[in-house]
């Protein structure tokens, strides 16, 4: 199986502009031959958790009919897309959410970031479920960014027969994760890395991109490098 590893600059606050994005990549990725398409964290709103707390408006819900243009990209191109956002919980805070969307436009899944990091705790519900879905016969993990620092949740997902993990993170160049987290999870439990990374400035400083994959022995094997907006692919299972 293919999957596409992505990175762009979301536009603060501008849910259609993303989204156009969002679509427009999820397109040309499975034109590509990619069946997994994996975007950053809260890649439909930008990382700005500030602007998504003084903007109800920002908050989106599993069925939003605001994420019907990633719904036909996904059927259009017959590919899986895990998109991130703020999405309504029954708690009365948005939870940071991964929504993987299948290639016939329904959820597959849903996934609530487990580990909040900083100024999230004050304005974000956290999950408490694993994430996972199956795929032409493969099992995936979900995780977003701050939830990598913990070992368990890949621990877990190898332990649950996934092939792939699948990390939709905000990161600057400063962050050590591209040598401390994401091949060291690889490398340990066995399983495919996928990175799904930001490009651009955002409440926490300055997307590096660098988006990619990293294999089961914890080795590179595809890198969309610092500075264009666009995707990598990589062959996994």
């Amino acid at each position: 199986m293919i999957i596409a590893a992505t990175q762009f600059a979301p536009v603060a606050g501008d849910l259609d502009a993303n989204v156009r994005t969002v679509a427009d990549l999820i397109r040309a990725a499975g034109a590509e031959g990619a069946r997994v398409v994996v975007f950053a964290e809260l890649c439909l709103t930008g990382y700005e958790p500030s602007l998504i707390r003084d903007s109800p408006a920002l908050v989106l819900t599993e069925d939003d009919p605001r994420l019907e243009p990633v719904r036909d990209a996904c059927r259009a191109v017959s590919a899986a897309a895990v998109v991130n956002g703020p999405v309504r919980t029954d708690t009365g805070r948005p939870a940071v959410t991964s929504l993987v969307i299948g290639p016939d436009g329904s959820l597959l899944a849903r996934y609530d970031k487990r580990h909040l990091y900083g100024i999230e705790r004050e304005m974000f519900a956290p999950g408490a479920a694993d994430g996972r879905f199956t795929l032409d016969g493969l099992r995936f993990a979900t995780a977003t960014c701050y939830d990598n620092r913990f070992p368990e949740l890949a621990e877990r997902a190898a332990a649950d027969g996934c092939a792939a993990y699948l990390a939709s993170s905000v990161l600057a160049a400063d962050n050590d994760s591209f040598e401390t987290v994401y091949p060291v999870r690889a490398r340990d439990f066995g399983l495919y890395v996928v990175l799904g990374n930001v490009l651009g400035a955002n409440e926490d400083g300055t997307g590096c991109g660098r988006a990619g994959a990293w294999g089961p022995d914890g080795a590179r094997l595809a890198d969309a490098g610092g500075t264009e907006r666009g995707f990598v692919l990589a062959e996994i299972g």
